[in-house]
């Protein structure tokens, strides 16, 4: 039951990340002419040049590849695919048409990016995209192995922007980058988390009275053996995690006892278990 309400859970997700994608395509890419790759970039650079209405590019040209990619990929494979490829044709289908940013390229191409990053990364965190170029890029692998999907993907949204810009200008086309910044940021956060943390090593000989003063800050401290190259002497490293605030304080500690100590600070992501975000259920 609890896996049946996650499932259920994450395709609600997938078709909210949908329908945000499809506003960022229809009411501010599109009205502006910006074109950023992918399926959505060809359905712009159509409906400017013939009329045709973005969702049937999208439906004309991701039907066919998620039917090749069924038969070579399997149900299993695409099946949140199909949701969220449905889901964003319907969403290009019934959402009305606004331009939101009118004549300000830059602000639609940061706007943009994040509208379209935040859905984005909702439909990965549920293992799921709207393929188009994704789904085309997977497939041509199959048969350029020396190459890999990143590198294919690439080129294939390379070579829609340069069609865009024959459509629109060369200078759409730059906006366009900013854009790819924004989103691959924007959803980059979403799917990395953006609870940021510090993550502190400190090697020191006073390391009993440094875990002790950590743990009184109500934060957890882990000794790990370690040796040093040139010495050969083993000594305890304290490695701890704290909160960026409280990091300051980790290191005017250290400071006071052993200013001596040699201390390593590293950025955290994300940080799951007690005293930070707890796992999803």
């Amino acid at each position: 039951m609890v896996e049946k309400r996650s499932a259920v859970r994450d395709y609600l997700i997938i078709i909210l990340g949908a329908f945000i994608v499809g506003f960022s395509i229809k009411n501010i890419y599109d009205p502006q002419g910006l074109v950023t790759g992918g399926v959505s970039g060809i359905a712009i650079i159509l409906k400017e040049k013939v009329g045709l209405p973005l969702w049937v590019t999208n439906l004309a040209v991701n039907g066919p590849l998620f039917l090749l990619s069924l038969k070579l990929k399997g149900w299993k494979f695409v099946k949140r695919v199909l949701v969220a490829e449905a889901a964003l044709t319907v969403s290009l289908a019934v959402l009305p048409e606004y331009a939101f940013l009118k004549d300000d390229l830059l602000l639609t191409a940061l706007f943009g990016g994040v509208f379209c990053g935040v859905g984005t990364g909702m439909m990965l965190l549920c293992h799921a995209t709207t393929g188009g170029t994704d789904t085309m890029a997977a497939l041509i692998h199959t048969r350029l192995r020396h190459y890999s999907i990143n590198q294919i993907l690439q080129v294939l949204d390379g070579i829609v922007v340069i069609l865009g810009a024959t459509v629109f200008g060369v200078h759409y086309a730059f906006y366009a980058v900013i854009a790819v910044a924004a989103l691959a940021k924007t959803s980059d956060g979403i799917i990395e988390g953006m609870h940021y943390a510090k993550a502190a090593y400190i090697i020191t000989d006073k390391k009993e009275r440094v875990a002790q003063e950590i743990m009184d800050m109500n934060r957890g401290v882990t000794l790990i053996d370690a040796r040093g190259a040139y010495t050969g002497e083993r000594r305890d490293m304290v490695f701890c995690v704290v909160s960026k605030k409280e990091i300051v304080e980790v290191k005017e500690l250290v400071r006071r006892i052993d200013p001596r100590a040699f201390v390593i600070v590293s950025d955290v992501r994300e940080v799951l278990g007690e005293g930070f975000m707890e796992y999803r259920q």
